[in-house]
């Protein structure tokens, strides 16, 4: 499976979001979401069938304007894209200014409580932990778990410490042992076969908006998946740093057709406060 195949509708309709709604103040109109993703491959009842399931959940919000139904941020996405903001442009794939610090959890939970141990370590291996040992996991930097923990429930069977590793530890051993490298560069390997081409090539300009839109998120997939670990640590020829800048690339070589294609593409209106 390519990962173009592997994007869910929800992961496309959030970077859509983020590139044509986030900080603007406006909503969508349906259709223009329906022709956008049809170009996608993404058929109309699977589009509706996400947007509505987005306005359940919070992510999106209705306006209707006459006859037409447009979609608006809400607080929780506008907070969910503003973090995939932030974790393309400022945090970026490659950690060179580590400080040292370390993130150590340890938990002990109940024996029976087998589903609250694995919703715990789902969480932490997204929030970029590795499992040290069975109980103890640990992150680089200053990892800010205390909202994840209380979500779960689970502030009394936690406990949370900074650190420093000993003189002499081998840390890239431990990185070796505790994260599945092997995983993480074969995505970064992958990315970049899948999009150098287009660091030369220009598609038609209708055809550029959803490019960008598998673009950014794939790339942000595989940056979601990465603890950024300290680069001095990583493999001489970690992929990552390649990568990013194919990625930087093509979405600059891209983002003047997307600006025309969006104009004439998009209906927007200005967002109505809500009651």
């Amino acid at each position: 499976m390519t990962g173009e195949e592997s994007l869910r509708p929800q992961s496309l309709m959030l970077t859509f979001l983020g590139d044509q709604v986030l900080g603007r103040d406006v909503c969508v109109y349906s259709g223009s979401v329906i022709d956008v993703f049809a170009r996608a491959g993404i058929g109309e009842q699977a589009t509706r069938s996400t947007l509505t399931r987005m306005v359940g959940r919070d992510l999106l919000r209705r306006q209707r304007e006459g006859r037409r139904m447009y979609f608006g941020l809400t607080e929780r996405s506008e907070a969910v894209l503003r973090d995939g903001e932030q974790r393309i442009w400022q945090a970026g794939a490659v950690n060179r200014r580590w400080d040292g610090t370390w993130t150590l959890l340890g938990f002990s939970l109940p024996e029976s409580w087998q589903r609250q141990r694995h919703d715990l370590r789902s969480r932490l291996t997204w929030s970029g932990f590795g499992p040290l040992f069975n109980g103890l996991w640990i992150a680089p930097g200053e990892a800010d778990v205390s909202a994840l923990v209380a979500e779960l429930g689970l502030s009394a069977h936690v406990k949370v410490f900074r650190a420093h590793a000993d003189t002499g530890m081998d840390i890239g051993q431990m990185i070796e042992e505790t994260w599945e490298l092997s995983d993480l560069a074969g995505r970064y390997e992958g990315f970049g076969r899948r999009w150098q081409a287009w660091e030369d090539d220009l598609p038609d300009a209708d055809d550029a908006l959803v490019l960008r839109l598998r673009l950014q998120t794939e790339w942000l997939q595989i940056v979601r998946r990465d603890p950024r670990l300290p680069v001095e640590h990583l493999p001489d020829d970690w992929p990552a740093e390649q990568a990013e800048k194919t990625f930087r690339t093509v979405h600059e070589r891209l983002s003047p057709l997307v600006r025309d294609a969006s104009e004439r593409l998009l209906d927007l209106v200005p967002a109505r406060p809500q009651a």
